[in-house]
């Protein structure tokens, strides 16, 4: 199993806290994958900078490959975050380096050599998504809380795997997981914080719940349990034990402060 994460990464800064850590959706998602077995690689930027070496130093000390992470002249992305009891808040977002991230020919190659590929919304590779989709490579997509079809809409027809994150099970979720079912991935999947996850399949929708754990810092919860999910699905797995692995990974995620 060989996957990679593409796009965007960052480091994440409590300036009230005096704590920070280098993550990002896949740079977590690459992470866990690496800890579970798969061989796993990141295809992004960072700034030539000390959170730069920072990440590269993580990504290494992970094993993941880190031969198409470039570093350039600038600073690495920032999130400054906030923690309100346990659950985190995004309060701003400084791009650095990110901001005029693009794959390379050479990346694109490479990222041919992996089975299956995870970005997002800030991954800035949304325009290379049917051509690795043509090409075999499946697509794991992160769309975080935005369950709007608007933004949806354009993107789920060049993905395999559709996760989203929403409050509770409610009418809403229901009919907007059924939609974006319709637009063209093989599943659709949703993580519902405290109440557990939904999978569709376009036949059956899957309900799994929580594993219980003390809760630290809900940060990294929904990149855990994709990663423990996709594991599973591309192992073969039935996708309730995949479901169930997922809640696993992340309720180990949420009882630590930093999201691996």
């Amino acid at each position: 199993m060989r996957v990679a994460g593409v796009g965007f990464n960052c480091i994440d800064r409590y300036e009230n806290l005096n704590q920070y850590y280098p993550t990002g959706n896949s740079v977590d998602f690459v992470i866990h994958m690496s800890r579970l077995g798969a061989q796993a690689s990141m295809v992004s930027v960072v700034g030539n900078d000390l959170y730069g070496a920072l990440m590269m130093d993580k990504l290494r000390e992970e094993q993941v490959d880190v031969s198409h992470m470039h570093i350039r002249e600038g600073s690495t992305a920032v999130f400054i975050m906030e923690l309100n009891g346990n659950d985190r808040v995004h309060k701003e977002k400084i791009e650095g380096v990110m901001a005029d991230f693009s794959l390379t020919e050479e990346d694109k190659a490479f990222v041919l050599q992996h089975q299956a590929i995870h970005t997002n919304l800030s991954g800035r590779i949304n325009e290379h998504l049917a051509y690795f989709r043509n090409e075999g490579i499946e697509i794991i997509y992160d769309f975080s809380t935005r369950t709007k079809k608007e933004i949806a809409g354009p993107i789920l027809p060049d993905t395999d795997y559709a996760f989203f994150s929403y409050t509770q099970e409610d009418e809403y979720i229901q009919e907007f997981i059924e939609w974006a079912y319709s637009q063209g991935p093989r599943m659709v999947v949703v993580t519902l914080g405290e109440h557990g996850s939904l999978a569709y399949d376009g036949k059956s929708l899957y309900r799994e719940g929580i594993v219980q754990a003390e809760v630290i810092n809900t940060v990294g919860a929904g990149d855990s349990f994709c990663a423990g999910f996709m594991y599973g699905q591309l192992q073969g797995w039935t996708i309730p034990e995949s479901l169930r692995h997922g809640a696993k990974i992340a309720a180990a995620v949420v009882s630590r402060f930093e999201p691996y």
